[in-house]
This record gives structure tokens, C-alpha cells and sequence, in this order.
């Protein structure tokens, strides 16, 4: 019984592929590369991770661009990983736009970027109209835009409309921790989309991300809640099986919600 229930998972699994600007996936684990102790540590946790997506914070993170520092790419190859470049620590719609160009150039025309554009220190949330004027401007240059924003539907839904190839929603504040603020908003957010939806920032620990994909969001990106753990790789395999059982909860759709209990043994037909 337990190999035939295997092969089936392995089966849905095979088709069950995140897609995203025409390319495909099989992790709907996104992971950062900042925060970490050193680059040995970086590359362990990513691994454990599983992830094949990792993000790269341009202005904080030398890939080629300070050649007598240490290089990222030395312990994450491109040829293994798909490198998302993104705008971390732009307040500008310029800055960010001059981030992506430069990421671009580096990664010998690389166009796939996440980008965000903050509105404040203490919170970092998104600047909306400045990540908005800068999304317009990046997918006229044909960049590939998977942006960061609020939870706001509303939003969500303007961003796809205007080409961004990925609409990534906070579910708290960055590096907070706690967790999925607003469920109902992630969940219209969902249900109204064409592009994949992933949620941003505010994860925590494994029930997090569990409860993101039951959401029915097409994956999760963090780097705070694994890298700020006690333990980084351990954590980054817990979020690894979290993913994915969330994933499988929501495709296997459910139990109804009731008020009262329903017997797991039913007495109805027995013989006594």
C-alpha cells in the first residue's frame, strides 16, 4: 500500500510544475541569499532548501561587481541556479530601475528581477505608486518583473495588468516573522490571478509557509526565517517539507469546516 501511495504522489508531482515567464520549476521554495554567517553557510542552506530559485540583492550582495571580495556566484553557480536579482534597499523608482539595469549587465542579460521599491526604514513596506511607475518602466524594457507589494487585491490585480510576470504579496512585515497577517487578502489575491502568486516576506517557520500554499499560493520566498534561525540548514529543510506538504494539502482539497463532531468510525449498519 505504502509504494503504491508513493508512486501516485510521484506522479502528481511530475506534473505539478511552477511556471514562471515561460520557465519551469519544480520547487515553489524561492530563498534569499543575505543574513548569513558566511558564503559556506549561504550555500548549505540553499542546498538543504531545495530551492532553484535564489534572490540576490544587487546592492548589498558582489557578484562580479567588487572583484576583491568574496563572489556569491563561486558557491552558487548560475548553471545550477536561476538567479532573481532584486532591488533591496531602493526607495526610488530610479534606483531601482538603474538596479535592474545593472543586474542585467552583469548577468549577461539576465531580465528576470524581483523588484521592490520601499516606502520607509521601520516598516519596509512598498512604496506602491514608486514600485507601480517602476514596474511600467521595466516591462517596457523588457525586463520579467516578479514584484514585490501589499496584500491589497486591488493592487495585485493592477500589477499583473500591466505585465509583471509574478505578483509577490506580503503576507507581514519583511524579517518580522509573524507569519500570515491576512489570509482572506492572500486568498482573493489568489483566486483572482493569471499570473503565479507567491507570498513575501513576513515568514517564520514551517506552519508559515504550510499555511501559505494551503492558501493556495504557487510558492513562497524567504530568507530571514531561514537565516536567522538557530539552526539555518535544518530550517531551511523544514520549509522545504513544509512547501510542499502545504502544497499537497491544498491540491488534495479540504475537509469541510463543521460545528459539530462527525464520528470517525460511523455506528450506522454495525451489528451491535
Amino acid at each position: 500500500m505504502t509504494a503504491v501511495v508513493s508512486k501516485s504522489r510521484e506522479a502528481a508531482g511530475a506534473s505539478d510544475i511552477l511556471t514562471i515567464a515561460g520557465r519551469e520549476f519544480r520547487s515553489r521554495l524561492l530563498v534569499g541569499t543575505g543574513k548569513y554567517r558566511d558564503l559556506d553557510e549561504t550555500r548549505r542552506a540553499v542546498e538543504a532548501s531545495g530551492a532553484e530559485i535564489v534572490t540576490v540583492a544587487i546592492r548589498r550582495t558582489n557578484i562580479g561587481q567588487n572583484p576583491n571580495e568574496p563572489n556569491l556566484l563561486d558557491v552558487l553557480s548560475p548553471r545550477r541556479y536561476t538567479l532573481l536579482p532584486n532591488t533591496a534597499g531602493c526607495y526610488s523608482a530610479e534606483d531601482a530601475v538603474r538596479t535592474c539595469r545593472m543586474a542585467r549587465e552583469l548577468l549577461d542579460g539576465h531580465d528576470l528581477v524581483k523588484l521592490e521599491v520601499l516606502g520607509d526604514d521601520k516598516t519596509l513596506f512598498p512604496d506602491i505608486p514608486k514600485t507601480l511607475s517602476a514596474a511600467e518602466t521595466l516591462v517596457k524594457e523588457g525586463f520579467k518583473v516578479m514584484v514585490y507589494t501589499t496584500d491589497d487585491p486591488v493592487m495585485a490585480k493592477r500589477f499583473e495588468e500591466i505585465g509583471c510576470v509574478a505578483v509577490m504579496p506580503l503576507a507581514a512585515p519583511i524579517g518580522s516573522g509573524l507569519g500570515i497577517r491576512n489570509p482572506y487578502n492572500i486568498r482573493i489575491i489568489v483566486e483572482n490571478a493569471r499570473v503565479p502568486i507567491l507570498v513575501d516576506a513576513g515568514v517564520g517557520t514551517a506552519s508559515d509557509a504550510a499555511v501559505a500554499m494551503e492558501l493556495g499560493c504557487d510558492g513562497v520566498l524567504m530568507n530571514t526565517a531561514i537565516a536567522a534561525a538557530r539552526n539555518p540548514v535544518l530550517m531551511a529543510s523544514a520549509m522545504k517539507k513544509a512547501v510542499e506538504a502545504g502544497r499537497d494539502a491544498y491540491l488534495a482539497g479540504r475537509m469541510p469546516r463543521k460545528f459539530y463532531a462527525t464520528a470517525s468510525s460511523p455506528v450506522d449498519g454495525t451489528f451491535f
